[in-house]
């Protein structure tokens, strides 16, 4: 039986590249936004060998969380991978001292509580998904943050505590689903070339060229897939909890 991925926030940028990823993996993809349908995405996935499906999803709003795991459940009959990556950024970045309240709330709804929640509701239907004699079943989570869970960025508070949070989340969950051996990672991209990215192009460019990160290039939403794949490739299910940096170096602490 072909093993089943949903990958939040995978229209575009990272998340796409995760779902192209896991699709040559041999994966069952679920690609997922709050868009009601986006054909174009599966076309050329699906032009590309990758066998896949769209179903929509906000993971801020919980009625939509639950009937994505439900649907997944009813059709497939099994959840091997989940990936939150679904995130956003302060639509304005604003001075710590004038953050507004409504861009903090939202951050925390989108970021932190839906992954959040995404982990609890997918946990549940993998324990009982456990039980029922499924072919092969290994369940794994990952989690997707940014390096901006340790570095702090005044310009963009609300975004760094989000991502933070979501480093806790993923130890909380390793920690709890350590007994059904279902293993939780993180992995933490860095400067990667998004349209998230794309409108400070020039600033990282020239950050990138005077040695912030050791390879000296943008990554790519490759690069972080990449880390996926090997989170879920069974090599290191007992580093349960691991973060994995796609950051070209950036973690490393150097004078």
């Amino acid at each position: 039986m072909q093993k089943i991925a949903l990958v939040t926030g995978s229209r575009r940028g990272i998340g796409l590249g995760i779902a192209r990823a896991l699709g040559k993996a041999g994966y069952f993809v679920v690609v997922s936004a709050t868009a009601a349908q986006d054909d174009a995405v599966i076309e050329t996935l699906q032009a590309e060998g990758i066998d896949c499906t769209y179903i929509p999803c906000n993971i801020a709003v919980q009625a939509d969380r639950v009937r994505i795991l439900e649907e997944i459940a009813a059709r497939y009959g099994r959840l091997d991978v989940l990936v939150n990556n679904a995130g956003v950024a302060p639509t304005v970045r604003l001075d710590l001292l004038e953050t507004t309240e409504d861009s903090f709330d939202r951050l925390m709804q989108i970021n932190l509580k839906g992954t959040f929640f995404m982990c609890q509701l997918a946990a549940r239907m993998m324990i009982d998904m456990q039980g029922k004699g499924l072919e092969d079943y290994t369940p794994r989570l990952v989690n997707i943050s940014s390096m901006s869970a340790y570095t702090s960025s005044t310009s963009r508070g609300e975004y760094c505590v989000s991502k933070a949070g979501i480093s806790m989340t993923t130890q909380l969950f390793a920690d709890r689903l350590a007994e059904y051996g279902i293993p939780v990672f993180e992995v933490r991209p860095g400067i990667i070339q998004t349209d998230m990215t794309a409108g400070v192009t020039e600033k990282y460019q020239k950050l990138i060229d005077g040695g912030i990160t050791p390879i000296k290039r943008f990554g790519q939403p490759a690069d972080v897939a990449n880390c996926v794949c090997a989170a879920v490739s069974g090599l290191l299910d007992f580093a349960t909890g691991q973060v994995l940096n796609a950051d070209g170096g950036f973690h490393i602490r150097r004078l």
